[in-house]
């Protein structure tokens, strides 16, 4: 398939006419959320039936008649594990995309496990796909002809796919399931992480005790002003493992720092001084203004829920078999515990229940209810 870039405002317009006259486009994105602190759209591919179009979102200042398209219900657009694609569009545009087909989720539905890009490539149509560029810096300019072969190729086979995999949803009669699916898939929005206090957001905290917690908050912040200034990701900055041991440690001096290995050497050169005045910081704040990690109650031990959802597994781990779709996507064990404390008695309570899916309750929903 002929791949091609988009290079002025008037090419763009010319084709987003043409794309209007499609059924179904392929789309994918590349961004830099490994190589920079502000992430951002770097690349964006789209799949016609018969050529590749690429755009380079940095050369243009409007890019609304595409934009236009990815909201316009009347075209199916074809993504591959879109969640991030779809929180990146509605970050970088504030768009809502339409009529998706995520070609991950409906694999789902159809019992296949490896359902990354290049495994179904290889499955369907025999056709071994380099991954070399998956984790480039797509915010470097200008691109090496490899990577561009490689942005395109992500989307030269999404509509054959697309047909192929649509085709085993009709024949096994899913394909409404997937859509259900889809159509909560398009409502996910860009969550913004870097938003104080920053250690409700990070894994472990709600085991360290108040003082520690400072500490870490402290420490937190300082890797994010770094980040922010140098304009890099978090983790290479410092990773949570050397946060967790600064934290727990509390050092006073740089030779402790490194005695604890907490840091390298080059780190400790960079930003030693600063994590030391973070951990001071938080020493000497009054204990009443130390922080707190929110706590959730736990409900009182009921031996009845309990039982509700041994059962509740129990069904699920013999449905999952029979219907090939993995236990924790026809039924998470956070809706187990959901059906398991409301205890439905019929299909009305059981489509009540939070984050349920209709498919869910039309095709177990008897079977979930005789278990409660």
């Amino acid at each position: 398939m002929n791949y091609k870039f988009i290079e002025s405002e008037a090419e763009l317009e010319n084709i987003c006419g043409n794309l209007l006259k499609e059924n179904v486009i392929g789309v994918d994105l590349e961004a830099d959320s490994l190589h920079c602190f502000e992430e951002r759209i770097c690349l964006i591919q789209i799949a016609a039936e018969k050529e590749v179009f690429l755009i380079d979102p940095f050369e243009f200042k409007d890019l609304s008649c595409f934009l236009e398209i990815l909201e316009n219900s009347s075209i199916i657009k074809v993504f591959h594990g879109g969640d991030f694609d779809i929180r990146s569009l509605d970050r970088d545009y504030h768009i809502r995309v339409k009529n998706l087909f995520d070609t991950e989720i409906a694999c789902r539905f159809l019992g296949i496990k490896e359902r990354g890009l290049q495994a179904l490539l290889k499955r369907n149509f025999n056709i071994d796909a380099d991954k070399k560029y998956q984790r480039a810096n797509w915010s470097k300019r200008p691109f090496q002809p490899e990577m561009i072969r490689y942005a395109a190729m992500d989307v030269e086979y999404l509509i054959r796919l697309y047909k192929v995999i649509r085709q085993k949803l009709v024949e096994r009669q899913r394909l409404s399931w997937a859509e259900e699916e889809f159509d909560i898939q398009v409502k996910v929005r860009y969550e913004n992480y870097n938003t104080l206090p920053l250690f409700r957001r990070f894994k472990g905290a709600g085991k360290m005790d108040s003082r520690t917690l400072a500490v870490l908050e402290n420490l937190l912040q300082v890797r994010m002003r770094i980040a922010k200034q140098k304009n890099k990701p978090l983790f290479k900055i410092m990773s949570n493992a050397s946060l967790i041991s600064l934290s727990e440690n509390k050092p006073e001096t740089i030779d402790q720092i490194l005695k604890m290995k907490a840091l390298s050497r080059k780190q400790v050169n960079m930003y030693g001084s600063l994590c030391l005045e973070a951990v001071v910081k938080a020493m000497t704040l009054e204990s009443e203004k130390l922080p707190v990690y929110p706590k959730t109650k736990r409900a009182a031990r009921d031996r009845r829920v309990e039982s509700r959802m041994a059962r509740l597994k129990t069904v699920r781990e013999k449905l999952s078999s029979f219907m090939e779709i993995e236990p924790g996507f026809l039924l998470s064990n956070a809706l187990i515990n959901a059906i398991a404390l409301k205890k439905p008695e019929n299909f009305d309570q059981l489509l009540n229940i939070k984050n349920i899916r209709r498919w869910q309750v039309e095709n177990i929903g008897d079977q979930i209810l005789k278990a409660c």
